[in-house]
């Protein structure tokens, strides 16, 4: 059996190498895997650092494919459709897989688990600062991440989505590639099809890699407000895959409406403040919690601060998508 592990990537000069390194090192038998970079026509020294691990680790059989619309799902097409292995090994620029990722995903499609299988994802932080291990810790918590069984870890189970996936090449035949009409939640709308097709997403925590997290409150504000502008426009087409954790949108409305009406109304005044304790408190305790644990008040500081832009960018992106879609449909019907 063959692999081929598609890699989207653009300007990841600091992370490449390693994530070569990790693939290159392997339990998979090496001769058997083939990578391919799909690369967004990076500026800075992204290809020169797969040129030199070329040079450095011949055996590993690696090539470079242009993703000229620079996005992450035709990065993905553009890898799937110059692969000839038998199966697909989905990794991200970010990631780092552990030694035994390839051999544990391809067993568990073997043995009929799943159509698309997963692991568990570890958050790590980009450096040693503070910030950046706050935003590491909140990106791996449960009040920023909610349920989900990639992150927060669980027993081997059959699941809605998985974090980047494996899955056989004729899975593609019989659902499509990625949908690059939307630049996240590409993921998760794969996986969609695929159990509306009947099929199964399965997650086994033996299946590891970590994960580098944003650097920066600014990085994780882009990040966030992207995931929620295009989860709205996922969710229009499949309103069913609706969760609890996507509430992000309706409490940044609800600050919004009520700070309109606090204006008048004293009871929206009292709303407000009433929310506003709730959720400040509920920061301040898992601050409080990861300072202990860190044994550092800084985090008691950087975790609620990078929890909240989490939640206020996933709830002003998500809010700004729908403003944009409502707009789009009257431009359109006026038009018509």
């Amino acid at each position: 059996m063959t692999v081929s592990v598609i890699i989207p990537c653009y300007n990841e000069e600091d992370s490449i190498t390693d994530l070569l390194i990790a693939i290159y090192e392997q339990s998979f038998p090496r001769d058997k895997i083939e990578v391919i970079i799909s690369d967004g026509m990076s500026t800075d020294a992204t290809r020169e650092k797969i040129t030199d691990f070329r040079i450095e680790f011949p055996d590993l059989k690696l090539k470079v494919v242009d993703n000229q619309k620079r996005t992450i799902p035709s990065g993905l097409n553009q890898a799937i459709r110059a692969a000839n292995g038998e199966y697909i090994v989905r990794l991200d620029a970010h990631s780092n897989p552990h030694p035994d990722y390839i051999a544990r995903s391809i067993r568990a499609l073997e043995s009929g688990l799943g159509d698309n299988v997963g692991g568990v994802i570890s958050i790590q932080a980009a450096s040693e600062g503070w910030i950046s291990q706050s935003i590491a810790i909140a990106a791996g918590h449960p009040l920023g991440v909610g349920d989900a069984r990639y992150r927060i870890g669980s027993e081997p189970r059959e699941v809605e989505t998985v974090a980047f996936g494996a899955f056989h090449t004729e899975l593609i035949d019989q659902i499509g590639l990625y949908d690059e009409t939307l630049l996240a939640n590409e993921d998760y709308e794969f996986n969609v099809r695929i159990r509306k097709a009947g099929g199964k997403i399965w997650l086994d925590p033996a299946i590891q890699a970590n994960y580098i997290a944003r650097s920066t409150f600014r990085e994780l504000s882009h990040q966030y407000w992207r995931y929620g502008y295009w989860k709205l426009r996922m969710l229009l087409r499949y309103p069913e895959t609706f969760r609890w954790r996507q509430i992000s949108g309706l409490f940044v409305l609800s600050w919004l409406v009520l700070g309109f009406f606090s204006i008048w109304f004293p009871a929206a005044r009292w709303l407000l403040a009433v929310e506003t304790v709730v959720y400040g408190s509920t920061l301040i305790l898992a601050g409080i919690s990861s300072g202990i644990d860190k044994k550092s008040f800084l985090f008691g500081v950087g975790v609620p601060l990078a929890i909240a832009t989490m939640h206020f960018s996933w709830g002003s992106g998500f809010l700004w998508s729908l403003i944009v879609y409502f707009f789009d449909k009257i431009f359109r019907k006026e038009q018509d």
